[in-house]
């Protein structure tokens, strides 16, 4: 199979939709996220999407699989909040290791059926890396600025967990996504390196970061700019913006990025902005439209869909993108 890198001097790759938006299709209640092994769970668990790798895995490969069908690259496992600090809330803090190694075995058995039907365009999966619930660069308490509620080191230790079982499931790529703090970030990254060593391993790394609003900036008061240069330590494949905006409003921040790195640039932006209910109305059609500006300026590398996309959203920008080259990566990028 063609390495990763290589294939992205050659084409722009697409990475998925959103996974919650397709799980809330199927309208799972408190006991289709219990299923049998958590009949008797003492706390709450409907909401935990992270869990259905365990006892929906049936529904988790058809999103993965709906996905590829639509022109996919780039499957995300079902992993966005699977560390012990994310886990917490459900008191499901040891399964973190089964809950990431089934979620990246699930989707790398898609993704391999997919290969050897097609293998000229192969599939990877990359390993979702999720912000956690907290903040390391700010207290959430408003009468006490200098209280924080996690540690670099609590952190740095909840995500080598979840990098491990990650890897061990199969994953091609990290991919440490919607980052608001970036120092919670670095903690990612830091592991990763970690567990890069212990190994002697090395893979693709993708870092995305998340524009809160108007202003430009990530909830902890980066530009676009000062993120990528608080990261840009690391070895990574690709930097770029997912969530909280539409495509449109992601094109100024993009810019920067592209303007400024030599790593390969990525986006997956919501279906717009949210209307007053919390949902997403940007239709397939609208979205591909916003996201040619992105490829006819030459700003991308990778591109895919957050909130409120689905797989009609993917197969609409996978045919768009088809038909131009990707942003030009420079050598040893």
């Amino acid at each position: 199979m063609r390495n990763i890198k290589e294939i992205l001097k050659d084409r722009i790759l697409v990475l998925d939709g959103a996974m919650g938006t397709m799980l809330q299709q199927y309208k799972f209640t408190e006991e289709d996220f219990r299923g049998e092994r958590f009949k008797a769970w003492e706390h709450p668990l409907q909401g935990n999407n992270d869990l259905l790798s365990l006892t929906q895995p049936d529904a988790i490969a058809a999103v993965h699989r709906k996905y590829f069908e639509a022109g996919a690259d780039i499957v995300e496992t079902n992993t966005f909040s699977g560390t012990t600090i994310a886990m917490a809330d459900y008191h499901m803090e040891d399964l973190v290791y089964e809950l990431n190694y089934e979620s990246a075995r699930i989707a790398k058995e898609v993704a391999n059926d997919f290969t050897l039907r097609e293998p000229e365009k192969p599939r990877f999966v990359a390993g979702s890396i999720g912000p956690t619930n907290k903040t390391a660069s700010m207290s959430p308490d408003v009468n006490d600025p200098g209280f924080r509620a996690i540690s670099f080191d609590e952190l740095r230790i909840a995500y080598k967990q979840q990098v491990e079982a990650l890897l061990d499931g199969g994953a091609d790529i990290l991919l440490v996504e919607t980052i608001f703090d970036t120092l919670n970030a670095k903690a990612a990254l830091f592991a990763i390196e970690e567990v890069k060593d212990e190994r002697n391993i090395d893979i693709p790394i993708m870092i995305s970061g998340t524009i809160t609003d108007a202003s430009g900036r990530t909830l902890s008061g980066q530009t676009a700019e000062a993120f990528l240069i608080s990261i840009s330590h690391i070895p990574i494949m690709s930097v770029g913006f997912n969530c909280a905006l539409g495509a449109k409003q992601l094109v100024p921040h993009l810019e920067v990025v592209s303007a400024k790195s030599n790593h390969a640039i990525s986006a997956h932006p919501n279906a717009g902005l949210p209307n007053a209910f919390g949902e997403y109305d940007e239709t397939p059609e609208q979205m591909a439209t916003q996201i040619k500006e992105y490829v006819e300026k030459g700003l991308v590398n990778i591109v895919g869909g957050c909130c409120g996309t689905t797989p009609a959203h993917i197969k609409a920008i996978s045919d768009l993108v088809a038909r131009y080259a990707p942003r030009s990566l420079s050598v040893g990028s």
